[in-house]
Formats: structure tokens, C-alpha cells, sequence
């Protein structure tokens, strides 16, 4: 049997962890968020230079999220068999071309249409890092690998997007875009330097969708994925009309902060025991987000709370991705490309939903009911993890297993 995320025989014999590679797929994952979010805070710049509303900009952030969600199975399936790093540097490619067109361009549509090929390369990427990192590697260093890959994600949103709105706020949002290019142009010389090539995966071993789907605890992994992504950004999204009430709109900025800092502690946290405890980890995280949003729907009028909840918050989310893109590659084995496609999908389909839904509760319940709403579907994803013990979030004694069963193979 050959698994596709089989490590190379010189990672199976060194405990050394290519670090170079693994930063290089951390910078690709950065640059993929600081794409995405950028336009978030620099929104009334952007509407005044193209000639829209605010509300029309902000689409920019929504038609990549749904090029991302459109493009992550079909191109993830029609490109299986590529070698990885021909498409890695494809992807990685498609966001200079992006983003050059984003920088210099004054019509709408071509922005909106640069903004949409971003996001299907995004799609198309993220289906592709973690299975990258994990074939760098030998098996019990998997996760710890795939936590250095994606911690380019809250170090995007922590500290990336900030800086990001500062730099357009000195010299303007178009060459804020321009810098993404020429970082992302540095990029695809340090792949070619440090990242090793794989081959694709053989035509006899690839697995339909529908098959992929039958894996036992593949549809747990995504279901926990699509409720935790749901749940965090219906709060998330909302977040400043959320403290509004509560007399803290003048610390939004603060609060985000705490959240970015702790989700960067949770990155370290992941990778130093997600190879030994991944299913305690999982139900940790779930745990602790439904904690936060529960004292933040009982305790929101009291400011100390409000900020040790977010913190407990922003812990709970920074080591998600990486949590669940793992679980979702060790449940899927040979099917593990495809399988990332539909944890990339279930992500944006939560980024979306959470954006209509948290509207939705807004609009009818008010902002107190937002964190209501999150602590349903955290609570919600916290009993399927607990529940899917054999084969979605197995123990340490089933993983160990499954690892014996890969060296053996």
C-alpha cells in the first residue's frame, strides 16, 4: 500500500525538522491571509479610488472567500497527479499576478475579478500545505510540522493585517499589494531553494470524492471544521457592533490585539504536544471557546471578563487549523489531498456563513445574542469531537497504531 503522505526516506531517518522548507510554507500560508484580509482595514481607501460604496469594496473579501470555496475540491482532484512543487509554485504565482492587478487597477470589475482568481488559488494552496509539510517529515513529527506551516495564518491576522493598514495608511493601500507581490516574488525563490519536490499522486491509488466522503470519520472532521469556523465568525465579524453596547467600542483594537496574541500562544501550544495529544488538544480548543462565549453572554457588562474571554477566545482558535487540517489528514490516509480540499471548503463556507448568520442574529436578536449563537455551534462541535473517539479524533493509542501501520507500509 503507498500513502501519499509517506515521508522521504531522509525524513524518515532524521529528527531534524526541515525548518527552511517549513518557514517557506509558513510565508505562503501569511501571504494567503494577508490577501484575503487585508482589504478589511482599508476599505475606505479602497471604495474612494474605485469609485464605489464601502459596502461594494467589501465584497472583495467575499468574492475571494467563494473563489476559495468554488475551486478547492474540482482543482484539488484535477491536479492530483502534478508534481507538488510545479503546483506550489503555481499557486503561489497566481497571488503575484493577483495582486499586481489589484495594486495598479482603477475599475471595479477587474478588481473584483483579480480579487476572485486569488481566492481560487487560495483554495487550491490550502488544500496543498498541509499534505506538503507532512511528506517533509517522518510520521511522529507530522503535526508539529504542520503547525510550523500554518502559523503563517495568526501571524496574518495578528499582526500581518495590522501592519498591513498602518503601511497603506502612510503610502497608501495600493502599495500595501505591491509589497504582498514582491514578497510573494521572494517566495517562489525560497520554495525552489529549500522546498523538496514530491511526486503527485499515481492514477490506481487516487480516490473520488465520493469515496473519500466514505472514509470513517472524514464527515466528523468536516462537520466539526464547518461548526467551529461558523461559530468563531459570527462573533468575530461582528465583534465591534458586539462591544458597542457594552462601552468598549473604543478598545476594539486592544481586544484584538489579546485575541492575536493568545492565538499565537496557541500556535506554540500545538506544535509542542500535537503529536502525542491531538485529540485532547481538539477537545480543549472546542471546550474552551465554548467557555469564552458562555461567560462572554453571562458576564459581558463586567470589562475584565470581556477581555480574559476573548483571550481565552483568541487561545482557543490560534491552533485550530492546524488541529483540524491534521485530524483530517490522518483520518483520510490515501485520500488526504482530497480530504484538505473539503476541510478548505468547510472553512470558507464557515467564513461566509458566519458573516450571514451573525447578520441575521444582529438584525432580529440584537448584538448580546452573538455570543449565544457561537456558544451553540462551539458546543455543538465540542460533543461531535468528544463522540468521534475511534477514527475522526482518535486517543493516543489508536494514533500510534495508525503510525506503525504507516512505517510498515
Amino acid at each position: 500500500m503507498t500513502r501519499i503522505d509517506a515521508p522521504t526516506p531522509t525524513a524518515a531517518r532524521s529528527d531534524r525538522l526541515p525548518l527552511a522548507g517549513l518557514l517557506s510554507l509558513c510565508t505562503a500560508s501569511f501571504i494567503t491571509i494577508m490577501t484575503e484580509a487585508l482589504p478589511a482595514g482599508i476599505l475606505p481607501a479602497m471604495s474612494g479610488d474605485l469609485g464605489v460604496t464601502e459596502s461594494a469594496a467589501g465584497q472583495t473579501v467575499t468574492v475571494y472567500a467563494i473563489g476559495s470555496a468554488l475551486a478547492a475540491v474540482p482543482l484539488t482532484a484535477a491536479t492530483i497527479g502534478w508534481p507538488r512543487r510545479r503546483l506550489l509554485l503555481l499557486a503561489i504565482g497566481g497571488f503575484a499576478v493577483a495582486n499586481t492587478v489589484t495594486a495598479i487597477s482603477d475599475n471595479y470589475v477587474l478588481t473584483m475579478v483579480a480579487r476572485f482568481i486569488a481566492g481560487v488559488v487560495a483554495g487550491l494552496l490550502w488544500a496543498l500545505l498541509a499534505g506538503y509539510a507532512r511528506r517533509m517529515v517522518a510520521p511522529h513529527q507530522r503535526g508539529r510540522a504542520m503547525a510550523i506551516a500554518m502559523a503563517g495564518t495568526p501571524i496574518a491576522l495578528s499582526i500581518g493585517v495590522p501592519a498591513g493598514t498602518f503601511l497603506a495608511g502612510l503610502v497608501g493601500w495600493r502599495f500595501a499589494f505591491g509589497v504582498m507581490t514582491l514578497l510573494t516574488l521572494v517566495l517562489v525563490g525560497w520554495v525552489l531553494a529549500a522546498v523538496p519536490d514530491f511526486p503527485g499522486q499515481r492514477k490506481e491509488a487516487r480516490l473520488p470524492l465520493r469515496r473519500a466522503l466514505a472514509v470513517p470519520g472524514v464527515v466528523a472532521v468536516l462537520f466539526v471544521t464547518l461548526a467551529f469556523v461558523l461559530a468563531h465568525n459570527v462573533l468575530y465579524t461582528f465583534i465591534a457592533p458586539f462591544l458597542e453596547p457594552l462601552g468598549l467600542s473604543g478598545q476594539v483594537d486592544v481586544l484584538l490585539l489579546v485575541f492575536g496574541v493568545l492565538s499565537l500562544a496557541s500556535i506554540w501550544i500545538t506544535g509542542a504536544l500535537i503529536d502525542r495529544h491531538l485529540r485532547t488538544l481538539v477537545i480543549a480548543s472546542c471546550g474552551l471557546f465554548a467557555v469564552s462565549m458562555l461567560v462572554l453572554g453571562l458576564f459581558a457588562a463586567t470589562p475584565w471578563l470581556v477581555f480574559v474571554s476573548i483571550g481565552a477566545w483568541g487561545l482557543s482558535f490560534g491552533g485550530a487549523a492546524t488541529l483540524l487540517q491534521t485530524a483530517s489528514a490522518e483520518t483520510a490516509g490515501a485520500a488526504g489531498d482530497v480530504a484538505q480540499s473539503l476541510v478548505v471548503t468547510c472553512w470558507n463556507v464557515g467564513m461566509a456563513g458566519g458573516g450571514i448568520v451573525g447578520g441575521l442574529l444582529l438584525a432580529g436578536a440584537g448584538a448580546a445574542s452573538l455570543s449565544w449563537g457561537a456558544l451553540v455551534l462551539a458546543a455543538t462541535a465540542l460533543v461531535v469531537t468528544a463522540a468521534a473517539r475511534r477514527h475522526a479524533f482518535p486517543s493516543c493509542g489508536v494514533r500510534r497504531d495508525r503510525e506503525s501501520a504507516d512505517t510498515r507500509d
